[in-house]
């Protein structure tokens, strides 16, 4: 049943002004932390400051208001950084927000079908090798601004990307590499015990700023890049994304891969979050939340929107109540580009390349590099693929290839672990530790263990190649079969027709309640007939000698 309960509307019922207080102090905080991080990132992905900024205060707004999580942060992420900017070199701005719109009605519907838990089926390789791929693609669409390279606009594409900036690094400009390194070691070193009150990425960006203006140091600003107008004064006008439907099938795999992407983001968000407060989140709540930002920001001009782990921790930290801190988070933004955006037009560049610099050393889980040894090759291959294709290509192409790569692994590790044994006349046991006593001759005994599924289906075929001339009644023992599909089921059906055919029958022995009903359904135990069905081993050897005799 479909349910819409933002989690704002519980949190408003016992609200108090404590919660209030405390609201507002950690609103506050994130906001002032969100600012540098915003604009950043909304540079890195090929977009204005201010698309950035406006993207965390209208996103961000959405998504305390109407998500499932109590303390939960959305805005622009890093994770977002390597396919925008891809979308915007390539297509323009228009097909972004087309894009992100579209991915927005997918995330809805995904939340309003109640399908939130399925994002947790998504393997762990494939979540670290995409997640560490879009690290390094961070780092470097920060190398330009970071070493003040003279570079018009860096390709999207791996290849001349490296080139572009290997070709450039020769004459990068020594100040603001001086700026962009001292920032760098500023957030890295900045005391952890301080960052609660004053977090070291406000520190740098203040800092840096302070610097560059006192020293006269020629190193690219907001103003200087983008000009006077990088802020609007106010919010961006309401504008219909242009939607060129004759180019609707381009649009599909880069929003599937932002749908992807934020359910991905958002729900680890979420979840560590549970962890920190001691709460349990709505998932499809929030995915849906996700949604309706996502669909909303196109309508101002912003790129996509997730929840984002390291703003919601600072909003924990700092001793969050309720989804009231976040919405105090977008006003502070909203606040900021009001009235003190004249002063952030003279961020240097270098500064916030180093805090996303920062963010991207962060979020990568580097850990999986050193522990590869101790996992499988099959999941060390999917890390790494995953890895490698979001470096050099893209997210898209990484994702569904990592996907694809984890399901043929999986479906083969389902298929080695199914097992069809036959016990032998003399009753040795099976894996089951049955003994089956007095099989009379023509009686062939399988034993089937495991998932019973299209991979491990022609495994049967061995029933058939075993069955000699003498032959008469194959029983297979199915009590060890706790799943059945339907490629196994006609599988198992041929067995039945070719049996039948050359006058021989099938018995089955003690089916699991999934397969059972599912025989039931397709029709396949009526054709075996029902007396040929038995709740154990005993019972089916005793109809198998019923069989030889009433063939005599």
């Amino acid at each position: 049943m479909f349910t819409f309960r933002p989690r704002l509307v519980e949190c408003l019922r016992d609200y108090s002004r404590a919660k209030l207080a405390a609201d507002l102090l950690a609103g506050t905080t994130v906001g002032i932390v969100a600012l540098p991080l915003a604009i950043g990132l909304g540079i890195a992905s090929g977009v204005s400051p201010g698309t950035g900024l406006f993207t965390a205060i209208i996103g961000g707004f959405l998504v305390s208001a109407l998500g499932g999580s109590r303390v939960q942060i959305g805005g622009p992420a890093g994770a977002f950084v390597g396919l925008v900017y891809a979308l915007v070199v390539q297509h323009g701005l228009p097909h972004l927000l087309a894009c992100t719109a579209l991915a927005g009605l997918m995330l809805f519907a995904l939340g309003a079908a109640r399908l939130g838990t399925l994002i947790k089926y998504i393997p762990h390789p494939v979540t670290t090798g995409f997640t560490c791929g879009i690290a390094v693609t961070i780092v470097l669409t920060q190398v330009r601004d970071f070493l003040g390279l003279r570079l018009d606009t860096v390709p999207a594409e791996f290849g001349p990307k490296l080139a572009a900036l290997a070709g450039a690094l020769p004459g990068f400009d020594p100040a603001t590499a001086a700026v962009g390194t001292g920032a760098l070691g500023l957030v890295l070193f900045w005391p952890a015990r301080w960052s609660r009150f004053v977090p070291g990425s406000v520190v740098a960006v203040a800092a840096g700023t302070a610097v560059v203006a006192a020293l006269g140091l020629p190193v690219a600003t907001i103003a200087s890049h983008f000009g006077a107008d990088a802020f609007p004064a106010g919010l961006p006008a309401f504008r219909v994304p242009a939607l060129d439907w004759a180019h609707l099938d381009e649009l599909i795999r880069p929003a599937l891969a932002i749908t992807l992407l934020a359910a991905i983001e958002s729900l680890l968000s979420a979840v560590v979050a549970d962890g920190m407060i001691d709460d349990r989140h709505d998932s499809n709540q929030e995915l849906m939340a996700q949604g309706v930002a996502n669909f909303a920001v196109p309508f101002f001009g912003g790129i996509p929107v997730t929840g984002v782990l390291a703003r919601t921790a600072t909003n924990v930290r700092n001793g969050a109540a309720s989804p009231v801190a976040g919405i105090v988070h977008a006003l502070v933004l909203l606040l900021i580009v009001l009235v003190a955006a004249p002063l952030a037009q003279h961020i240097p560049l270098a500064v916030l390349a180093a805090v996303l610099v920062v963010v991207a050393l962060k979020m990568g889980d580097w850990g999986e590099f050193r522990v590869l040894s101790r996992h499988g090759p099959s999941d060390a291959a999917v890390f790494l693929v995953t890895f490698g294709l979001t470096v050099v290509f893209d997210l898209t192409v990484a994702v569904e290839i990592g996907m694809i790569l984890a399901a043929g692994l999986f479906i083969k590790r389902v298929t080695d672990t199914t097992q069809v044994t036959a016990l032998d006349e003399a009753g040795a046991p099976g894996q089951g530790h049955e003994r089956i006593a007095d099989v009379p001759p023509g009686v062939l005994v399988y034993r089937v263990f495991g998932a019973l599924l299209f991979g491990a289906a022609d495994k049967l075929d061995s029933v058939l190649r075993r069955a000699g001339t003498d032959t008469r009644v194959v029983v297979l023992h199915l009590a060890s079969v706790a799943a059945l599909d339907a490629t196994a089921l006609a599988a198992l059906d041929s067995l039945h027709e070719k049996l039948r055919r050359h006058g021989r029958h099938l018995v089955l022995s003690g089916p699991h309640t999934q397969p059972y009903f599912l025989m039931e359904k397709a029709g396949f135990l009526d054709r075996v007939g029902a007396a040929n069905v038995t709740g154990d081993l005993e019972s089916a050897v005793a109809r198998a000698r019923e069989l030889l005799a009433a063939a005599r």
